[in-house]
């Protein structure tokens, strides 16, 4: 059962769970997906943005094309306010800052990303710390993607030399899950020009 946060005519707003794609994958047994299960119910759902399969949290959905174009161009014009929580391993010195190091596809390994200073596209999260394990095994972090590259948070996270905790394939030890999570979503209703707001609090 997927969780609504809001639903109208125009859009919904829905909590994605850890370890459920997005949209459908590129293999006939990976169609299980969020669009796929909203569509169910809701036919004229369609994608606007995506967060990884490993990473649970708030999602926006518009309902048909037109609204579809409309939530996009925010995303595209960074009018969408988005923030993450996210457990990593270490100690984080500093309460505050910015990661900016560009991103481009690992495509032998793919979908893994990597930091390529010639080639990679522009990519910029800012960081502040939330709270510290006494034991320094880690700290919790709130993350805001400035641009939205694939895998951005974790890779910048990782690169920083404290990987998401749970996420192997950026060096991290296992866990049972990818311990990230989108707590809030702000944008503009696309019809009433209202100021939306949303949040999910952190699950671990």
């Amino acid at each position: 059962m997927i969780e609504l946060h809001y639903i109208d005519d125009a859009l919904l707003v829905v909590e994605k769970p850890a370890g459920l794609l997005s949209v459908p994958g590129r293999l006939p047994e990976n169609q299980d997906c969020l669009v796929a299960r909203l569509q169910a119910s809701f036919p004229d759902v369609l994608t606007v943005h995506r967060l990884d399969q490993v990473t649970s949290g708030l999602m926006l959905y518009a309902r048909g094309r037109q609204l579809q174009a409309a939530l996009s161009m925010q995303f595209e014009q960074r009018r969408v306010h988005k923030r993450y929580e996210a457990l990593v391993e270490g100690r984080v010195e500093g309460e505050a800052g910015e990661i900016a190091l560009p991103l481009i596809c690992d495509w032998p390994n793919r979908p893994r990303q990597m930091v390529d200073l010639e080639r990679g596209k522009p990519a910029l999260t800012r960081w502040r710390v939330l709270a510290r394990d006494a034991g320094q095994a880690w700290t919790r972090v709130a993350l805001e993607p400035v641009t939205g590259r694939s895998h951005q948070l974790r890779l910048h996270m990782a690169s920083a030399g404290h990987p998401i905790i749970g996420d192997c394939l950026y060096g991290a030890a296992p866990a049972p899950r990818v311990q990230l999570h989108a707590c809030r979503l702000g944008f503009v209703h696309p019809v009433s020009g209202a100021e939306m707001a949303f949040a999910s609090p952190s699950p671990f």
